[in-house]
């Protein structure tokens, strides 16, 4: 049985192996590309450079503090993952294992290249972690369930594990809050926010609240660093029929050439959309934010708030920053 130490060593080594210019990793690279063309080169570099300091010895260390250093009776815990984003399941992975339990993993097929990475550097550093680590095509009997996908989905995964714990995620997306006295590097670091994986993930800002008197040019000026997704031929295919779609309704909107940007009290648009709304005062955004809670994952601004993510930061979670403000480890360690 390995110890808490053992998977700590273990995934430390991984973050080394994680290091886009590490040996093996560019063809790893290329071979996501191939396999699933939103994965480009540049995205999944910056996935596995956030993947690799993350996953430094102490961090591990701390994060893991307040598990005990062994399991003595390990669960089997499906892990349903997606596949919007790259390594966007990894997470749940790394707490299934790192509290003591076995991991039976449904992986995307958008998504296997790098995980399968992932699991075979793991196990090639300590053979061990075969024994915990189990790849399937269906999820039966677990002890627990980590599921995450679309709405519809979820509905599935309530019904069919309905009888054992579980934590099921559904649709949300990012929100950024805007007062007018943004820097242009902040406005710069916002701009990431939203292109960051070509707006795919659900920490991705979708929705802007700025107040009634703003003026969006000096912000969309902004997102210029960003253009070149315009080059991208999946997004370019979709702001091309959105923008039929806005001009055939006479919707009116914003068109930078690679962004859609329209007015609206939703909060998930189309992808190569931007949605905002204009606020009044603080209390009316506050109970904005509130109806909206089951729906956001993250908010962004420069506000003094504890809830509140940094510009430029939703695309770069720590350890402890969980989907859906659910604490996996928690969860595991109460099994």
């Amino acid at each position: 049985m390995l110890s808490k130490s053992d998977f700590i060593q273990a995934f430390s080594h991984l973050g080394t192996k994680l290091i886009p210019s590490a040996s093996g990793v560019p063809a790893v690279m290329e071979e996501a590309y191939l396999k699933n063309n939103w994965f480009t080169t540049e995205n999944v570099a910056f996935c596995l450079n956030n993947w690799s300091d993350c996953l430094d010895e102490d961090n591990l260390s701390q994060w893991l503090e307040s598990i005990p250093a062994q399991n003595e009776s390990p669960k089997t815990i499906g892990i349903i993952m997606a596949g919007n984003i790259p390594m966007v399941g990894f997470h749940d992975l790394l707490s299934v294992l790192c509290s003591g339990n076995r991991a039976l993993v449904k992986l995307s097929d958008k998504d296997e290249v790098l995980m399968k990475y992932c699991i075979n550097t793991l196990i090639s550093y300590k053979p061990e972690l075969k024994n915990y680590i189990e790849i399937t095509e269906r999820v039966a009997k677990p002890d627990g369930l980590i599921a995450t996908g679309s709405n519809n989905s979820a509905r599935y995964f309530e019904y069919y594990f309905k009888e054992i714990p579980h934590i099921i995620r559904k649709n949300r997306t990012s929100v950024a809050i805007v007062t007018g006295n943004e820097t242009v590097e902040e406005l710069n670091a916002l701009a990431d926010d939203i292109f960051q994986y070509f707006g795919l993930g659900c920490r991705n800002v979708t929705k802007l609240y700025v107040p009634a008197d703003y003026d969006l040019v000096p912000l969309l000026d902004a997102t210029s660093h960003h253009a070149e997704v315009a080059n991208h031929n999946k997004y370019a295919n979709n702001t091309t029929y959105h923008r039929a779609i806005f001009l055939m309704n006479l919707t009116k909107h914003l068109d930078t050439g690679y962004l859609l940007v329209k007015e609206d009290e939703k909060l998930h648009p189309p992808l190569s959309c931007l949605f905002y709304q204009r606020y009044s005062d603080e209390k009316e955004l506050n109970e904005w934010l509130i109806a909206s809670n089951q729906e956001i994952q993250a908010i962004v601004s420069h506000l003094d708030s504890p809830n509140h993510i940094p510009f430029g930061n939703a695309q770069t979670p720590g350890l402890s920053d969980y989907a859906d403000g659910v604490n996996t480890l928690k969860f595991l360690t109460n099994l």
